[in-house]
């Protein structure tokens, strides 16, 4: 019984989120207009440069022309991945990036004078995101383990009226099933899949099977678990001060101590080295410039 009130306190304190979409969901709706994209490059990944709106806007957009698109986050973790696999950044230049977490804003500070307009992490922005659909949606959820993709669809399906979820898998598969797992995407006629495998296989297998899944793909992390409740997301003041990771550190110290904790210093030491290698050659921008 205890745990059913954790689920579902976890599950509404997400709810929130839902309200704060429904001016998204007015600009979501302009049919097939055109956004616009600006880039800020940070080592070997390029970030779209938009806000909450226009980051809901250009991921509706793409769903409606079923475009294929696939759009991942990328934190200070996913940028020390990116810095040490030549594979793993090949696979985000094929995607729409945004920017996740302090150390990113951090990083943009430091080379281009000013912060990102808003934090675009995948928890709080795919629930933006479906709460702003117009029209029915077909989704496909990917990732997790074994049931928390049933109990997600069951949640996301209960949240989103216009979310019809059209099949579910976990993340635990032979990745010899990769190319079975997207046939039964497309045959499904789905219109987003929610991958949540972590880095960096969600990317990888986005990058690899997006074409032959004919939907959009949205790489979520750890939403998926969020929205089941199997894990609880952090109090509300805790995310305003921006320090949501050392709830999730106090929470599972063994797996993520050697991501926020280690991580952070050859990440700044990587940003540094930027600048003064910008510096050198004459290309230290100002916070509006697109590099």
């Amino acid at each position: 019984m205890a745990a059913h009130s954790k689920s579902a306190a976890s599950r509404g304190d997400m709810a929130p989120e839902r309200e704060d979409a429904v001016a998204l969901a007015r600009t979501a709706a302009l049919g097939g207009a055109k956004v616009a994209t600006s880039i800020n490059r940070i080592g070997k990944v390029a970030f779209e440069l938009t806000d909450r709106q226009g980051a809901v806007l250009k991921m509706a957009t793409a769903i409606r022309a079923r475009s294929c698109g696939i759009f991942a986050f990328c934190n200070m973790h996913t940028f020390n991945l990116a810095r040490r696999s030549p594979a793993f950044a090949s696979a985000l230049s094929k995607a729409t990036i945004f920017n996740d977490g302090l150390g990113i804003d951090v990083a943009r500070m430091i080379l281009f004078g000013a912060p990102f307009p808003d934090n675009l992490n995948g928890t709080d922005l795919t629930p933006a995101l479906l709460a702003s659909l117009d029209r029915r949606t077909s989704v496909f959820i990917l990732g997790s383990q074994p049931g928390v993709a049933d109990e997600a669809a069951r949640q996301l399906e209960r949240r989103f009226p216009l979310v019809t979820v059209v099949g579910r898998q976990h993340g635990y598969f032979d990745r010899n099933e990769s190319g079975r797992i997207a046939d039964r995407i497309r045959a499904a006629q789905t219109d987003l899949v929610l991958v949540g495998m972590g880095n960096p296989q969600q990317e990888l297998w986005a990058a690899e099977m997006a074409a032959r899944t004919g939907a959009v793909i949205l790489c979520v992390g750890a939403f998926l678990d969020f929205v089941s409740g199997r894990i609880s997301r952090a109090p509300r003041f805790v995310r305003t001060i921006r320090c949501e990771w050392l709830y999730r550190l106090a929470l599972e110290p063994m797996r993520l101590s050697r991501r926020y904790l280690g991580g952070a210093v050859p990440f700044l030491w990587a940003v540094s080295r930027e600048r003064l290698q910008r510096r050198a050659s004459g290309r230290l921008a100002p916070a509006n410039c697109l590099v």
